[in-house]
């Protein structure tokens, strides 16, 4: 059971197309909950409001928030037109979209006469926070290339949540977005991402795609509970294709959890038990010796070599290509001056591209 609560719009201290952050009056508390209006309609302020209040009653942190489930001043609604496919299937909030896949999609036969992502390079992490270090090196390099989001299932499920995509999106630095799964709001809809990676080559004609969840992410201390494994399963999609899979390394030495040091125990377990093929993982070269002492040994210990391509690079400039486009990061609670190997290695992943693709010549990589 869900915890539910009614209140009352006060005050509604930021609205987009897609996203209203209000703040609520619960049982004489002024507390902050998020509107989708594309699901739950307009607001207004002295609406009143059926809330679900379970992530804050858990004390969460990521998804630590009210959310609208009904304006009771707002109760009916109409059918948008167009589409068949429904996503979050069979539950109150099921709704339907225009797939790329669907029969009545202009863009069915493009999928079904799809042969091979000749190469495409698909970037994949585990963290939304990746996302936009990515994004800010190689967009500062490449301004004219054509970049894609593939956002899959794995937290967050509407993307309008996602103020870094909307950020990237009004900066003209992420070129289109594409949900996967029950993820719904990109630009273009699909059921999954094998047709997510077509749709990214055939349709939108992406120089480069970068692929991770939404906000928020689970973990449970296991080694296999946590929904970053996605990553080994998209990293196979993409080779199976004909692209070119680079995996992101998740790496920090501000995370005071152990597991987490250096290259994070989720990262190892992917890269070592649950992808199938060779992928290419580039990793920061560290001025700092301990450190990248410690991720060679790790790399070396987990036999990562025998599997995967591990390159090496230099690439200092993470934090200049962030401040060049005004953007700022966080992730779990930290800054980039806090964590700043975390972000590095989004960048890194950035400058591998860089180096090894050249579709100057109508090749993806050379």
């Amino acid at each position: 059971m869900i915890s539910k609560k009614i209140g009352i719009v006060v005050e509604i201290a930021d609205s987009s197309e897609v996203l209203d952050d209000i703040r609520v009056n619960v049982n004489g508390q002024i507390q902050r909950a998020y509107n989708y209006t594309k699901l739950t309609g307009k607001i207004n302020i002295g609406d009143e409001v059926i809330l679900n209040t379970t992530a804050v009653e858990l004390s969460l942190g990521t998804g630590g928030y009210h959310f609208v489930i009904t304006n009771l001043n707002n109760k009916e609604s109409d059918l948008s037109p167009g589409g068949h496919i429904m996503k979050l299937r069979y539950t109150p909030y099921q709704v339907k979209v225009n797939a790329v896949e669907d029969h009545e999609s202009k863009y069915h036969d493009v999928i079904n006469e799809f042969e091979t992502l000749d190469n495409m390079p698909v970037v994949v992490g585990t963290l939304h926070s990746m996302l936009t270090p990515f994004v800010a090196s190689y967009k500062r390099h490449n301004p004219n290339k054509k970049l894609v989001y593939i956002m899959t299932d794995g937290a967050a499920l509407p993307i309008y949540l996602s103020k870094n995509v909307q950020n990237l999106k009004d900066k003209k630095l992420i070129d289109s977005t594409i949900t996967i799964g029950n993820a719904i709001g990109g630009d273009f809809e699909c059921i999954n991402i094998y047709t997510a990676l077509i749709t990214a080559k055939e349709i939108i004609k992406a120089d480069a795609v970068f692929v991770s969840m939404g906000p928020g992410i689970s973990g449970t201390g296991t080694k296999y509970g946590f929904t970053g494994i996605e990553q080994g399963p998209i990293l196979d999609a993409v080779k199976k294709l004909g692209g070119n899979p680079i995996a992101i390394p998740r790496i920090s030495f501000a995370d005071l959890r152990d597991r987490h040091k250096g290259i994070s125990h989720h990262a190892i377990t992917i890269f070592k038990e649950i992808v199938n093929v060779n992928a290419n993982i580039p990793v920061t070269i560290y001025s700092d010796k301990e450190k990248f002492d410690y991720i060679k040994k790790q790399i070396k210990d987990n036999r990562l070599f025998d599997k995967h391509n591990i390159i090496y690079l230099e690439n200092n400039n993470c934090k200049d290509d962030l401040d060049y486009f005004n953007l700022k990061v966080r992730s779990m609670g930290r800054n980039y001056e806090q964590d700043k190997e975390f972000f590095d290695a989004a960048s890194t992943a950035a400058y591998y591209l860089m180096e090894v693709c050249d579709d100057s010549k109508g090749d993806y990589c050379k």
